[in-house]
């Protein structure tokens, strides 16, 4: 699925799509620019590392440069299976383009299409409360490392799908080739 969104500026317009393969390292040094050096050292990082993401969406501009990326994770929320959001990020010249909630609206509207129930992420409450996340969705969830717990929103896209939900998250979805696998037989 692709999706063409024109920004305010006719000359910033961008266009969304679908993550390919060729697009890794576009993608890792975008993200490195936007989220510094210890980016991989995120608790939301332990449950992303060695699987493959559930939905992988870019912004590009109009000469194909790799601008937003996002991505959503399969996650157990307490036992109930939810997507975990992250990380979403935007060049820094494309900040004020609308291209994040360009992003949001596009990752939101597929997951609900493809029949998901709630969306969780950690980031900064003022800009995802206005695509309907809160706090009040994850009030009885923990992540499974340290986090500013203001931070942990969650969006049921059904509604009362986290209404049972209590206790650590959980990686689940497809483990890359790379991903390390615990031995039964292992302490």
């Amino acid at each position: 699925m692709t999706s063409v969104v024109m920004s305010a500026a006719p000359a910033r317009g961008f266009v969304l799509a679908d993550e390919r393969a060729a697009d890794v390292f576009a993608r890792e040094k975008l993200l490195d620019a936007a989220m510094g050096p210890g980016r991989r050292r995120k608790t939301s990082e332990r449950l992303r590392a060695g699987r493959a993401p559930a939905l992988a969406i870019l912004a590009r501009d109009e000469t194909g440069r790799v601008i937003g990326t996002v991505r959503l994770w399969h996650v157990a929320a307490g036992g109930v299976p939810a997507l975990l959001l992250g990380p979403l990020a935007v060049a820094a010249d494309r900040r004020c383009d609308g291209v994040g909630a360009a992003l949001m609206r596009e990752a939101i509207s597929r997951a609900r299409a493809l029949g998901h129930g709630a969306i969780l992420l950690v980031g900064d409450a003022p800009y995802y409360t206005r695509f309907g996340f809160s706090r009040r969705a994850t009030e009885r969830l923990q992540m499974p490392g340290p986090v500013e717990l203001g931070r942990f929103l969650g969006l049921e896209l059904r509604e009362g799908w986290l209404a049972g939900a209590e206790g650590k998250l959980r990686a689940t979805g497809v483990r890359t080739e790379s991903a390390p696998r615990r031995s039964r037989h292992a302490a």
